[in-house]
């Protein structure tokens, strides 16, 4: 199972999410950064855990509000080794083929920001291409023929809870469970409500490939030797799965 810690960019500082109401976010203030700038917040993630994929929400470009390229690039240097996932609510063709010339990590095509399908038909096949689903309550925020075509979809895909972003109220199993029974052959991520080392135990018990998790980490709800016990389990998945006879 992989386990990707979230930072969400606003004005070139890293933002508390909450719920998904974005004009209420404010500078994080957590015990693993002595500042909100990007590189000490990530440095403090990265203190918890070795993490080898980051994902950032570029709040300014989703918004159009401008950007924050220039931080981005400041990550990548300060942090070569990391795999960035990056939603900066792209929604057309030109500029998904220059995010994805420019390398600054892998590009996440946001339901939200998406005026029909065609985007994601366009890449689905591409190896840095990341699909996420974004939910509000039970509204699909999107163009619900996407949502009606999964064999359309990229390898891998985020099911985007945004009112459980922040909140601790759990991930929300029955629509994960519903999606990945709909595109078995995707591997499918969550995002939002994950407090602890239990929910990702039963996301992983779910057959979820991975998970998206922020709060939980900076509050100290979920520790290294949690996500240890993670990733040892699915190493041992892994290794017995290898051991099987061929039939």
């Amino acid at each position: 199972m992989d386990v990707i810690p979230v930072i969400d960019l606003k004005d070139g500082v890293v933002v508390h999410a909450r719920m998904g109401r974005r004009d209420a976010y404010r500078p994080i203030a957590t015990p693993l950064s002595p500042t909100s700038a990007p590189v000490d917040v990530v440095r403090g993630l990265l203190s918890v855990y070795p993490f080898t994929t980051l994902y950032v929400a570029d709040l300014d470009a989703i918004e159009r509000r401008g950007n924050n390229g220039e931080t981005l690039r400041r990550l990548r240097a300060a942090f070569p080794s990391l795999v960035v996932w990056v939603d900066s609510g792209i929604a057309d063709r030109r500029a998904a083929e220059n995010w994805l010339r420019d390398g600054l990590g892998h590009l996440v095509l946001g339901s939200e920001a998406l005026p029909d399908d065609a985007l994601v038909h366009r890449f689905s096949a591409h190896p840095r291409v990341v699909l996420s689903l974004d939910f509000r309550g039970d509204r699909f925020l999107g163009p619900l023929t996407l949502l009606d075509a999964p064999q359309a979809w990229p390898v891998k895909v985020i099911v985007m809870t945004l009112a459980r972003v922040g909140s601790g109220a759990g991930p929300d199993l029955d629509r994960l469970c519903a999606i990945r029974a709909a595109a078995p052959d995707k591997q499918i991520y969550a995002a939002g409500g994950i407090r602890n080392g239990a929910d990702l135990a039963a996301l992983q018990e779910a057959g979820i490939a991975g998970a998206l998790v922020a709060s939980s980490l900076h509050d100290g709800r979920l520790s290294g030797r949690d996500l240890e016990r993670i990733f040892n389990r699915t190493a041992a998945r892994s290794d017995q799965t290898a051991g099987m006879p061929i039939r």
